[in-house]
């Protein structure tokens, strides 16, 4: 199964070695995994489309962008993919910098061919998640953009734990119009219950 849900998936191996970018190709390959190389970090910005889904595999230095530049400069255009460094230099300076800008895993060379596979695997599901929380969110503020502001105002009421007794008191409305207000917004929303509406809302909320 994991095989035919990953088949949409990109491993994107940026190295400036063509003998590793080749070696890693054939390894990623071996287990059904799409695969697209790029020599620079340049190259890879310039080539990637976002909201594509998998991962990133790179070195820590290459000539121009170091694959630390680059996983900052993803993370600062709000790019979501997960990056796997690997690298045989590594420090503990530049371990602790890869973590704190984000980077999936930081593997040290020689690694373990299964372990990097597994891994691979892992971010690229954390990918996917990522892209399907994405379009949830689109889709909570598309149903809320579609609210008047009264069914807002009510809306936030509801969030809020309040009774309809207490939204007609401080919006001076009837009950009855609340109801009729309430009965909207879950058709506007698409929610089967007030829970929903309610998560449906606060997903709507979220910046990230």
């Amino acid at each position: 199964m994991q095989e035919l849900e990953e088949n949409d998936a990109i491993v994107f191996i940026v190295d400036d070695d063509a003998s590793v970018r080749n070696s890693l190709r054939w390894l990623i390959e071996s287990v059904q995994l799409q695969v697209q190389c790029f020599a620079t970090a340049q190259e890879f910005l310039n080539g990637y489309r976002n909201q594509q889904t998998g991962c990133v595999v790179l070195d820590v230095r290459m000539p121009g962008l170091s694959g630390l530049d680059l996983q900052e400069e993803l993370r600062q255009q709000g790019f979501i993919l997960p990056v796997i460094i690997i690298t045989g230099h590594a420090d503990v300076p530049m371990a602790v910098r890869a973590f704190k800008s984000g980077v999936f895993d930081f593997i040290e060379k020689p690694f373990n061919d299964q372990h990097l596979i597994d891994r691979i695997h892992q971010a690229i599901e954390k990918s996917r998640s990522q892209k399907v929380n994405i379009q949830r969110r689109q889709d909570a503020r598309e149903r809320l953009q579609k609210l008047s502001s009264r069914e807002i105002q009510v809306l936030d009421c509801i969030v809020a734990g309040c009774s309809n007794k207490t939204m007609a008191r401080e919006l001076d409305i009837s009950v009855k119009t609340i109801e009729t207000h309430r009965a909207n917004l879950m058709s506007k929303m698409q929610a089967s219950s007030v829970s929903e509406l309610v998560r449906i809302a606060l997903l709507a909320e979220r910046d990230s």
